[in-house]
């Protein structure tokens, strides 16, 4: 039995789906505190803008955009073949660990430094190794619940949009269900992360709030557009891994059962 669990396809498909989901979750939450300027990445002019009378803006993104896109793309993926129950699982599983990883942080920056480390970076620029752990690992509390739960609502109305449109247009139109539903989580993940961390943290007001989000969801919606190509090749290489019929199968089953999963995988 144990044999046949290990040895079965989509049972390893769904294995590697899930660890990468997580792993790439919980990195981008670790470099999600290094901000950038997109057009000094890409070798553009830097460019003040106004948006909604707030003045001043750019292009200023935090290092966790570079991965956040890649794991709406995993949903998109793990919903055609196993279904909303499964990414509503393997969500659930990297909000827990996302918050563990936090927790031992937490307990890490608590535990005193030795001398002899705290000052072991001081020729490379770095005078309290202590005080640079801190501030890397340490993150204000609003802004820690504003990403977990931004990210667990965004995947929860991801699963639901893609899965409304689907049922209307079957197997037809990838592109619209996969790229569709990232348009509307990531607005609903831009949105949520400002509010909780800055409005209601910090207390921005609304007009740099929605400012921002503007900018924010901008990118993300001309990422998730370009990466509409990927989930074809990434549909296109599991179909030959599975085989067409099983394939076939497990999409069906994703759309038109309660429990989505193909055998001998279950979620519960």
């Amino acid at each position: 039995m144990i044999k046949h669990f290990l040895n079965d396809k989509p049972t390893k498909l769904f294995i590697i789906f899930a660890c990468f989901f997580v792993a790439n979750a919980l990195i981008a939450e670790c470099i999600g505190g290094k901000l950038f300027l997109l057009e000094q990445m890409v070798g553009l002019p830097v460019h003040s803008f106004t948006v909604f009378g707030e003045k001043g803006l750019s292009l200023t993104l935090t290092a966790g955009v570079l991965l956040w896109p890649l794991e709406f793309v995993m949903t998109d993926v793990v919903n055609e073949y196993y279904g909303p129950k499964a990414v509503k699982r393997i969500s659930y599983i990297a909000v827990c660990m996302i918050s563990y990883a936090f927790i031992m942080f937490f307990v890490a920056m608590q535990v005193p430094a030795s001398d002899f480390w705290r000052t072991s970076k001081v020729t490379d620029g770095v005078p309290d190794m202590q005080n640079a752990f801190v501030q890397i690992f340490g993150q204000g509390m609003w802004i820690i619940f504003a990403s977990l739960t931004a990210f667990l609502v965004s995947q929860l109305v991801d699963v639901t949009v893609f899965h409304h449109i689907k049922r209307r247009t079957g197997n037809k139109h990838v592109w619209l269900r996969a790229t569709g539903s990232t348009l509307v989580s990531q607005l609903v993940d831009s949105f949520i992360v400002l509010f909780i961390a800055f409005k209601v943290g910090q207390g921005w007001t609304w007009q740099r709030v929605l400012a921002i989000c503007v900018v924010n969801y901008t990118y993300k919606a001309i990422v998730a557009i370009a990466l509409t190509p990927l989930i074809y090749i990434l549909e296109h290489r599991i179909n030959k891994f599975l085989g067409h019929e099983t394939a076939e199968r497990m999409k069906a089953e994703a759309m038109g059962q309660e429990h989505p999963l193909v055998a001998p995988i279950n979620v519960d």
